[in-house]
């Protein structure tokens, strides 16, 4: 939840660095944190592993954080369970006393996404400057940035045409489990997500491992971040754990 501020445990560092090694080739051009502590010494790992943006400044959002779960903070998941069992209900749609209902948590994460679809657009006007476009190529022979499990390039996507083009934006965000298993149910039921053939419904109602990875391509045709096109290259990803 949010109440209980801790820090990373041992082993949470070491799963932060296995992910920061995971997604060293990634040259991303945002960074985007909860402001809980977790979330913030996560995402400092994984850049401070990164070979293209290790000084990249991390924003921190609270429109990031856990969901936030009430009397039931702070204490163990046993007890949330019992307090839905006892209000006749199942556990991930229980909503504790003093806590956020799923709808609430899903609007803030349609909030914030819909802050990135606005930043993606403000980086494409920006890169027709010719000056900004000449930066991007300035990248050194030999180190080309990508994705670790596919062939999707960190810096270039295939257009329709076959055509190489710059990405606007390549975002790195880094959250909690509840919540983004809830963003990612607002992507499939509200915007209509392309997901993996091999997804299976259990997979997709999950909650993440400890920094499982999740890749998402947007597009925003013409500038239209209203009817944005979402597909799922992978989903809680944890082959580096």
């Amino acid at each position: 939840g949010q109440g209980v501020d801790e820090p990373l445990s041992a082993t949470g560092f070491r799963q932060a660095d296995a992910a920061g090694l995971f997604l060293s080739n990634v040259k991303f051009t945002h960074v985007f944190s909860s402001d809980l502590l977790r979330a913030k010494q996560t995402a400092a790992t994984i850049l401070g592993k990164n070979k293209f943006c290790k000084d990249l400044e991390i924003k921190y959002d609270a429109r990031l954080r856990e969901r936030k779960y009430g009397v039931a903070e702070g204490r163990p998941l046993a007890d949330l369970k019992a307090m839905a069992k006892a209000a006749g209900e199942q556990c991930p749609s229980f909503t504790p006393s003093g806590g956020e209902t799923l709808d609430e948590v899903r609007e803030r994460a349609r909030d914030f996404f819909y802050f990135l679809c606005r930043l993606a657009i403000e980086s494409k006007q920006k890169e027709q400057d010719v000056g900004a476009a000449a930066s991007r190529s300035s990248e050194a022979p030999g180190e080309q940035s990508g994705f670790p499990w596919t062939n999707h390039c960190g810096e270039t996507e295939r257009s329709s045409n076959g055509a190489s083009q710059t990405l606007d934006a390549n975002i790195l965000v880094v959250s909690h489990g509840a919540y983004m298993r809830n963003w990612i149910g607002y992507f499939v039921s509200d915007l209509n997500c392309t997901l993996p053939t091999d997804l299976t419904k259990s997979q997709l109602s999950s909650v993440s491992p400890n920094t499982g990875v999740s890749h998402f391509i947007v597009k925003l045709e013409n500038g239209n971040f209203l009817k944005p096109e979402i597909t799922c290259v992978c989903l809680n990803q944890d082959s580096h754990l």
